[in-house]
């Protein structure tokens, strides 16, 4: 790997914090398109950069995951009651998702995410915030819950915030909390993610040197540790910018990053 690209993993590893720590977003928006791009450039199989793309994004996740736990735990924000009740169904989901991926081809896969990153981002910009309606469900609609958010944050290699937080407000969990919430949720997520894709991806023909499955595995120690130091100094300036305004360019940037990725994808 030459200088150029251990850069570029730098650069992306202290984007992906940042942003992760100023708008508690998962670096997966970001991720998955900007190393689909740089897999293609670097000339890795068409057919499994997407796969590589998502197990590394899942396997980053986990470093940036504990340490925004921390943080949320610190003040209180978590609703333990919640993650052990969700965290089963969560494993699971996510762990089978991963299979469900691995068997996709790159097209779909990255279609998927497309349209997906699509829906989160008009959330964004719109700001929209389900109305509380209902009370939490029992021990197994939360496992059930759990088992959906974690197929499709396999799929799109996200921390689930996207979508447990909204769940959680319309069950009338207050937003601090569900925001805390999401934060541990995201890392039973990122290690069934990470071990599901390192297990499929295990003995793949023509994987780059350098890969532990669908785990590209310099990418992901340059982008973890600059992500663990940077994400800290988003936290820190979140309440000083315009957040609101700062959320909607980000929604921009994601569309625009997943357009990319399906050229780059399609583009041959």
């Amino acid at each position: 790997m030459g200088f150029e690209w251990l850069l570029a993993y730098l650069v992306l590893g202290a984007f992906v914090g940042f942003f992760a720590g100023l708008l508690g977003v998962g670096g997966g928006g970001i991720m998955v398109p900007v190393l689909t791009t740089m897999f293609a450039a670097q000339g890795f199989p068409r057919e499994q950069m997407v796969h590589l793309a998502l197990g590394t994004s899942m396997a980053a996740i986990v470093l940036t995951s504990i340490s925004s736990l921390r943080a949320h735990h610190a003040h209180g924000a978590v609703r333990w009651d919640i993650v052990k009740g969700i965290a089963p169904g969560v494993l699971f989901g996510t762990f089978a998702g991963t299979f469900i991926a691995a068997s996709a081809p790159t097209r779909p896969l990255a279609i998927f995410f497309g349209c997906f990153m699509a829906y989160v981002s008009v959330q964004m910009i719109l700001n929209v915030k389900p109305k509380p309606s209902r009370e939490l469900p029992g021990a197994g609609g939360l496992a059930g819950v759990g088992a959906g958010i974690g197929v499709i944050s396999a799929l799109v290699a996200i921390g689930g915030g996207s979508l447990s937080v909204p769940f959680m407000t319309w069950c009338n969990v207050r937003m601090q909390n569900a925001i805390g919430t999401s934060a541990a949720i995201g890392l039973p997520i990122a290690l069934a993610g990470a071990a599901g894709y390192l297990i499929n991806g295990w003995g793949s023909a023509g994987l780059p040197d350098g890969s532990l499955g669908y785990v590209f595995v310099p990418a992901l120690v340059l982008i973890s540790v600059v992500s663990f130091f940077t994400a800290p100094l988003g936290a820190r300036l979140a309440h000083r910018l315009p957040v609101a305004t700062l959320k909607k360019i980000f929604a921009g940037v994601l569309i625009l990053l997943s357009a990319k990725m399906l050229h780059t994808v399609f583009g041959s």
